[in-house]
C-alpha cells in the first residue's frame, strides 16, 4: 500500500478523549489503542477492527445507514467483506475518520477515492471529508502527469468494477490521451522554432528517451492498453507514435509468453494456455495497427514477427490475412529473414519447414497493387510521371527487382526441404513477370538445388521448372553450369548450348543480330506469366519494353566484345601451345565430331548450323565450372 504517516492527534472528535497517536501501521486487531473500550467491531475479509461507532458515523454515511438500519439498536458488529482494497483500504479510511493524517500518493489514491465512495464519505456527511480529497489530488497531481495517469489506471484493475462505475478508469484514459496529444503538439511546435532545412528536418526521428509515457503503457493489461490506444488514436496521435507504442508492448507482454523448450509442453494444456493467451495478445495488437498503405510506419520485421507468432498460436483467418496483406504492400523493404515464417505443424512429422502457402499470398499481393496504382495516378503529381512504367529506373520497376531477388533468394532457402511439394515451388517460381527478373541465376541456382535434393521428382515437373528459367537471361557462368549438369532436361541443356552458340557468333562478328534478338523468341516461346504480368500491354508499357531492351543490348555487345578480346588471347596462347605439343590432331579431330553432332541436333530444329570458325572459337566456352552450385 502507499505511504501513510501518523501525525499528531487533532482534537478528539467527540469533545471528551482524545486517543493515543500511532507511529507505524499496526496489526488491525491491536489498532487503535484507546482509553475507551470500543463499542463497534468492523470485519473485513479474514481482518476485524474494534472501533468506536462516533468518529465512524460522523464520516461515513454508509456505517451510519446500516447501524440506523440495524433492529437492534445496540449492535456491535458489521461485517463490510466487499470494501474494494480489502482491509488495508478500510485501515486507511478508518484512520481519516479518527483524524489521523492519511498521505495520498499516486500509489494509493485510487485506493482511497473507491474506498471513500463504498462507505459515502461525501461533503453530505463532513466537511473535506475523504472522496473530496482524493479527488482534489487526482485533479492536481494525477491527470495532468501522463506517467501518473498510467499509474494509477494500473491501480484501478484491481478495483473493478468500482473503478468503473465512479468514471475513475474512463477520466484517467481521457488525461492520458489529452496529455498525449498535447505533447505531441508541443514538441511540434518546438520543431518548428529550429531553423533546420526542411529535407534534413524529415530525415531526424523523434527520440524517444528512457522515461517515455508509451513504455509505462506496458504495465497495463490488455483491456485497459486497448481502450487507451483508441482514445489516443480518436485524439490525433501520429502513426509512428502508435507503432512504437505497440512495439512495446508487444514485446513486453508476449516475451514472457515464449517457450523455451517447445517438445516438452507440446499438447499439453500449458501449452494450449501459452497458445490461447498469444492468440488473443497477437489479434488485439493487430487489430490496433495503423492503417495499411505502402508507406506504413510499422516494420517489416515487426509485422514478420507478428505473422509468425499468429501461425503459432493459431489465430483468426481474418487476422492472419490482415497481416499478410501488410506485408505484401511493403514487400520491397523486406530481407530474407522476414519471410522465412516456420510452418504450424500440428505434431506432424512430413509437414514442411516454411509456410510457403502464406509467401505464395504476399507475393500475389504485392504483384496486385497495380490496379492500385492506376486508381491513384490521376492523383499524382506531374513532376512524379516522368518516368516510365516499366523503365529500370522507375520506383515500381526498381521494387520489383528487390522482389525477384527476395524470391529467389527464399526458393533457395526452401529448396532444401525433402518434404516441399515440386508443385509449391513451381508456383512460386511462376510467380514472377517476364520482366521482374534482368538476370535469371539466382532462379537458376534455385531449382539446381531443388532437383538435388529432390532426385525423384517427375520429368513432366523437372520440365515445368525448368520451363521457368529463361535461358537468354543467364550468365555466361550460369551457361557453364547448365551446359555440363545432368539434373537438367535435355532440352533445356540443347537450348543453353543454341543460345551461348548466337552469343558467340555475335559477339565475333561486333554487331547486333537481328534473328537472335528477334525471330529466337519466336523459335523458343518463353512461358506466359501468370497474375500480374499477364493480359494486354499498353503502348506506353510497350515503349517502356522497347527502351529497356535497348539499352540491354548495349551492354550485351559490351560484355560480348570484351569476351571476344578474351577469347582471342586464350585461342593464341592455345595455338601455342597446341604447336609446341605434337599430338593436337587428334583433339581438333575429337571435338570436330562432337560440333558435328551438335550441328546434327540444329539442323533437326530447322535453325542454320553454325560456321566452323565459330565452332572452333566456341569450344573454350564451358571450361569454367558454376562456382555457385551445390554440385
Amino acid at each position: 500500500m502507499g505511504v501513510i504517516t501518523v501525525g499528531e492527534l487533532k482534537p478528539s472528535i467527540s469533545g471528551k478523549r482524545s486517543f493515543r497517536p500511532s507511529s507505524s501501521i499496526r496489526h488491525a486487531t491491536e489498532w487503535p489503542i484507546s482509553d475507551v473500550s470500543s463499542d463497534l467491531t468492523i470485519e473485513v475479509g479474514a481482518s476485524s477492527f474494534a472501533l468506536h461507532k462516533f468518529p465512524l458515523v460522523s464520516r461515513s454515511g454508509r456505517i451510519r445507514k446500516l447501524l440506523l438500519e440495524a433492529k437492534d439498536s445496540k449492535v456491535s458488529r458489521v461485517n463490510l467483506s466487499a470494501v474494494p482494497g480489502g482491509a488495508e483500504a478500510f485501515e486507511l479510511a478508518a484512520k481519516f475518520c479518527y483524524g489521523i493524517n492519511v498521505e495520498l500518493t499516486v500509489s494509493n489514491v485510487a485506493t482511497i477515492r473507491c474506498v471513500a465512495h463504498f462507505l459515502e464519505m461525501t461533503e453530505d456527511f463532513a466537511e473535506k471529508n475523504l472522496e473530496a480529497r482524493a479527488e482534489a489530488y487526482l485533479k492536481e497531481m494525477v491527470f495532468p502527469n501522463t506517467s501518473n495517469s498510467i499509474s494509477v489506471l494500473k491501480c484501478c484493475e484491481s478495483l473493478l468494477p468500482l473503478s468503473e462505475e465512479i468514471s475513475l478508469v474512463n477520466r484517467l484514459i481521457n488525461a492520458i490521451a489529452n496529455n498525449a496529444c498535447k505533447e505531441q503538439l508541443t514538441s511540434g511546435l518546438l520543431k518548428l522554432d529550429h531553423t533546420f532545412p526542411a529535407k534534413t528536418a524529415q530525415n531526424i526521428e523523434p527520440e524517444t528517451p528512457s522515461d517515455w509515457w508509451g513504455k509505462s503503457l506496458a504495465v497495463l493489461n490488455l483491456d485497459f492498453f486497448q481502450r487507451v490506444l483508441s482514445a489516443v488514436k480518436s485524439k490525433g496521435l501520429k502513426q509512428d507514435m502508435i507503432s512504437k507504442i505497440l512495439i512495446n508492448y508487444a514485446h513486453n507482454s508476449l516475451q514472457g509468453l515464449v517457450v523455451r523448450d517447445p517438445q516438452l509442453v507440446k499438447g499439453s494444456l500449458l501449452d494450449l494456455e501459452l497458445q490461447k493467451k498469444q492468440r488473443v495478445i497477437v489479434e488485439a495488437i493487430v487489430g490496433l495497427l495503423p492503417t495499411q498503405s505502402r508507406k506504413s510506419p510499422v516494420p517489416m520485421a515487426f509485422l514478420s514477427s507478428l505473422l509468425k507468432t499468429a501461425i503459432a498460436a493459431s489465430a483468426t483467418t481474418s487476422c492472419r490475412s490482415d497481416l499478410e496483406r501488410r506485408i505484401g504492400l511493403q514487400l520491397d523493404q523486406a530481407i530474407l529473414e522476414d519471410i522465412l515464417i516456420p510452418a504450424n505443424s500440428h505434431g506432424s512429422n512430413h509437414s514442411t519447414l516454411y509456410d510457403t502457402d502464406s509467401i505464395l499470398r504476399i507475393f500475389s499481393i504485392f504483384l496486385n497493387l497495380d490496379e492500385d496504382d492506376d486508381e491513384d495516378s490521376h492523383m499524382r503529381d506531374e513532376s512524379e510521371m516522368v518516368y516510365d512504367f516499366d523503365s529500370p529506373g522507375s520506383p515500381k520497376q526498381s521494387s520489383i527487382l528487390k522482389v525477384s531477388k527476395l524470391l529467389d533468394n527464399f526458393l533457395a532457402e526452401v529448396a532444401l526441404d525433402s518434404n516441399l511439394m515440386p508443385s509449391k515451388f513451381i508456383a512460386l517460381a511462376e510467380l514472377l513477370p517476364d520482366h521482374a527478373r534482368i538476370v535469371s541465376d539466382g532462379l537458376y541456382r534455385a531449382a539446381d538445388i531443388f532437383l538435388k535434393v529432390h532426385p525423384n521428382i517427375k520429368d513432366s515437373e523437372r520440365y515445368r521448372l525448368c520451363k521457368t528459367i529463361d535461358c537468354q537471361k543467364l550468365s555466361q557462368e550460369a551457361c557453364s553450369h547448365a551446359a555440363q549438369n545432368e539434373r537438367l532436361p535435355v532440352q533445356m541443356a540443347v537450348q543453353v548450348l543454341y543460345f551461348e552458340q548466337i552469343r558467340l557468333r555475335n559477339a565475333m562478328s561486333g554487331g547486333h543480330n537481328q534473328f537472335f534478338f528477334g525471330a529466337i523468341n519466336g523459335q523458343f516461346p518463353q512461358r506466359s506469366s501468370s497474375g500480374a504480368g499477364s493480359g494486354a500491354i499498353s503502348p506506353r508499357d510497350n515503349y517502356a519494353s522497347v527502351r529497356r531492351e535497348n539499352r540491354e543490348l548495349k551492354l550485351e555487345v559490351a560484355r560480348m566484345r570484351m569476351r571476344l578480346t578474351d577469347l582471342e588471347k586464350d585461342h593464341v596462347s592455345m595455338k601455342q601451345e597446341l604447336v609446341r605439343s605434337h599430338p593436337a590432331n587428334k583433339l581438333f579431330k575429337s571435338l570436330a565430331k562432337k560440333l558435328s553432332k551438335l550441328n546434327a541436333l540444329f539442323r533437326i530444329n530447322g535453325i542454320k548450323p553454325i560456321g566452323g570458325k565459330a565452332s572452333s572459337e566456341n569450344r573454350f566456352v564451358f571450361q569454367k565450372r558454376w562456382r555457385h552450385s551445390v554440385s
